[in-house]
């Protein structure tokens, strides 16, 4: 059987999921490894109307099962405010039974977001998306710098996932650069879940 990741994320507007979907094709790449992509509906305050239970279109949301079952994780959310969206914290925040059992303690783990501005908080997003998978025992990776596209990007991509800069109108498509280490970031996640499995 294949070793599955799951690609884990959250988008407003389109960019983290393209994002999420660059990732999964690194993903592809690597022998043995499937991919399984899912994201989390949108919160709302108690006066407003809810999401579906199941989305209409596009990734399903995700559930305790995809993360037990899944051999490693790809997380990523757009910035708010340096910080990963409302609504993928409100899904690990309902982890707890997961973190108590250890479901998730030993699998390889990695971060990516989208930001309006360069300086936008993109590796603070990255920081703050990583604490629940440390928090649950996952081995956190990001991008080495012999990934070259770190040393010559004038977009996104840090050591600590990918990114990418949307602009402010979020019409900034995603640079070669960035779609690089989108790539990169799925393959290095692949190959050590693999490499773990066996």
């Amino acid at each position: 059987m294949p070793c599955e990741i799951l690609v884990l994320y959250y988008s407003r507007h389109g960019s983290v999921r393209q994002m999420a979907q660059l990732v999964a094709r690194g993903i592809e790449q690597v022998p043995g490894a499937a991919v399984r992509i899912r994201t989390v509906p949108p919160v709302a305050p108690i006066t407003q109307t809810a999401a579906p239970p199941v989305p209409e279109s596009g990734a399903p949301y995700v559930e305790h099962a995809d993360l037990i079952d899944c051999a490693g994780v790809a997380l990523g959310s757009p910035t708010r405010f340096g910080n990963m969206a409302a609504p993928l914290k409100s899904f690990w925040d309902t982890t707890s039974e997961l973190w108590m059992n250890g479901a998730l303690a030993g699998k390889p783990a990695a971060v990516f977001t989208s930001t309006a501005t360069l300086h936008g908080g993109q590796e603070t997003t990255l920081l703050s998306l990583a604490l629940p998978l440390l928090h649950h025992g996952m081995l956190l990776m990001g991008l080495p710098y012999t990934e070259h596209e770190l040393v010559t990007t004038t977009t996104g991509g840090t050591p600590y996932g990918a990114s990418h800069t949307a602009g402010v109108s979020d019409d900034a498509p995603i640079s070669e650069t960035e779609r690089r280490l989108c790539f990169a970031l799925g393959r290095r996640l692949a190959t050590i879940a693999v490499k773990l499995s066996t």
